[in-house]
């Protein structure tokens, strides 16, 4: 990767517009023998005429065959080493529903589950309920475990089975185990400390798992609670220190708000729907110079397995393209942040196709935008922490480097 500190003495402030239009789960491999991507099936005129205007290639998220959690994939795109700041999913779920933070606190990502008589974990993510329901359990946790010992616990819904639990004490450590075992068809797993200073946390999330399991037991599908990434605030440098740049984000899930709000973008809010992000970056774009757009559906499609939704996502956000052209960026990209195979119905290590538009950029001859083809293009297969500097070098914001 370039080095970050290389980048700060290069770059400098100017006017020119940045757009990376951040597809979730973008990347996906054949669904069966000879067969078609969701990329390939769909009907994508629109990102396939870029690809000709601009340059294509295929990225890997974090690092070649590392299969890499949301958190990591995003950091590496906005220009930060994913290695040097491993962050919980806790802090970014927390950060995205706008709870705040001490120093004595631990958060982490839960989710509402359901489970057998055997103890086996048959739907991590209880039939995706509604973000009423969710909210609805989380007040009846809440209302009977407001603390475990010394320790307060903090329960606040996020969006479908999605919630954060966080807890707030002296004494406390990230360094837990995850108790969910992230597939279908595994008992929960137990928290472990993974250091003798997290002994007290160990205890704390035990009873909180053994009596969240208790009042939930007759609100089936949602009779159990999974937690994973436990984190602490962490220590990060704001991107507009680092880039000189104004960023900003427009996202729908809680989770991409968070990541945002830990490298110092600003919130544009949005409604729910994909019309309504653009709409909200056609309103709001003379005041940034760095957009980060993010779209969920793809990856939930790819989660469920399903190859359709995935494809008529791809073909609804496609739609939207001329509408971002418009407002004329010197750095418009499409890519993904990591890959989500309908056929593993999982993140994945595979790499994200990646189309990269300015009129410094020139051509390569790929035709469409795809895995396939994108391996043939002018940017050839790179880390995507080398995503930033290209970006801020397309929108003429990088000084020569020597003499």
């Amino acid at each position: 990767m370039v080095r970050i500190n290389v980048i700060q003495k290069l770059v400098y402030p100017t006017p020119s517009k940045i757009i990376l239009l951040l597809i979730d789960g973008l990347g996906d491999i054949p669904s069966e023998e000879g067969g078609k991507t969701p990329l390939e099936a769909a009907s994508i005129p629109n990102m396939d005429e870029l690809t000709k205007k601009g340059i294509c290639g295929l990225m890997d998220p974090i690092s070649t065959g590392i299969t890499p959690g949301s958190g990591p994939s995003h950091l590496a795109l906005f220009g930060y080493d994913p290695f040097k700041y491993d962050i919980g999913r806790g802090v970014l779920e927390a950060l995205g529903i706008g709870l705040g933070m001490t120093k004595k606190d631990v958060a982490t990502r839960a989710n509402f589950a359901t489970i057998n008589e055997e103890g086996i974990i048959t739907d991590r993510r209880a039939g995706r309920i509604s973000s009423e329901k969710c909210r609805e359990l989380c007040e009846l946790l809440q209302a009977r475990i407001k603390s475990i010992d010394d320790v307060e616990i903090v329960i606040k819904p996020s969006k479908e089975h999605r919630f954060v639990v966080l807890f707030r004490g002296e004494g406390l450590s990230d360094r837990i185990s995850d108790t969910d075992p992230q597939k279908d068809g595994h008992p929960p797993k137990e928290p472990k400390s993974l250091h003798t200073e997290a002994k007290k946390t160990e205890k704390i999330v035990t009873e909180f798992t053994k009596r969240s399991a208790e009042l939930l037991k007759s609100h089936h599908p949602s009779n159990f609670v999974l937690l994973r990434g436990f984190a602490k605030y962490p220590d990060i440098p704001y991107m507009n220190k680092l880039f000189k740049i104004r960023p900003a984000a427009i996202a729908t899930y809680p989770m991409y708000k968070g990541l945002a709000r830990l490298v110092g973008m600003e919130i544009i809010e949005c409604g729910e729907t994909h019309k309504e992000e653009i709409k909200s970056l056609k309103e709001n774009y003379p005041k940034y110079d760095f957009f980060y757009v993010h779209i969920k559906e793809t990856d939930k499609a790819g989660e469920d397995g399903n190859f359709s939704s995935k494809t008529e996502v791809l073909e609804e956000v496609d739609r939207y393209i001329p509408e971002i052209l418009k407002l004329k960026p010197e750095c418009f990209v499409i890519t993904g942040d990591h890959s989500t195979p309908c056929k593993l119905k999982s993140h994945s290590w595979h790499p994200n196709p990646l189309i990269l538009y300015s009129q410094y950029c020139g051509a390569d001859g790929v035709e469409k935008f795809c895995e396939r083809e994108c391996v043939k293009g002018g940017l050839g297969r790179l880390d995507a922490t080398e995503l930033m500097p290209l970006m801020l070098a397309n929108a003429l914001k990088l000084k020569k480097y020597g003499a």
